[in-house]
């Protein structure tokens, strides 16, 4: 018994499913956050290892305090936020369905944007003294 609704075209079935123009700049997106995080990466390693023989409080925070080295880390921070989020995003988008997906999805950004700032006002504080 064939019924005529499984003869559809499959993109007759895709269609109303939501929107297919965004995932292009998703991933894009997450692909440039993953190549400024490995530069930034380099550098702020680079950063802690020449940090590491000096041991003390005071060199850090004079390390910190450099205007070019608070940047650096800012951008740092930035980045592996935004890519965390986008990472998790997709995690989300993929294995958990239903209502839970949404508050997963919310607490993901909510929880990532807050510890960005809150990272970010530490750079700042320390760089500011």
């Amino acid at each position: 018994m064939n019924r005529p609704d499984n003869l559809r075209n499959p993109l007759k079935t895709a269609r109303g499913l939501g929107s297919a123009k965004d995932g292009t700049h998703h991933f894009i997106v997450q692909r440039i956050t993953a190549v400024a995080l490995v530069l930034l990466g380099l550098y702020v390693l680079g950063l802690l290892v020449g940090l590491a023989g000096q041991g003390d409080y005071a060199a850090a925070r004079a390390a910190v305090a450099s205007p070019f080295n608070a940047v650096v880390l800012v951008a740092f921070l930035l980045a592996m936020f935004w890519h965390a989020q986008l990472g998790l995003q997709v995690v989300i988008e993929d294995y958990v369905h239903g209502g839970v997906a949404v508050v997963a999805q919310l607490a993901v950004r909510f929880i990532c944007v807050l510890a960005a700032i809150a990272s970010v006002l530490a750079v700042i504080r320390i760089a500011l003294g």
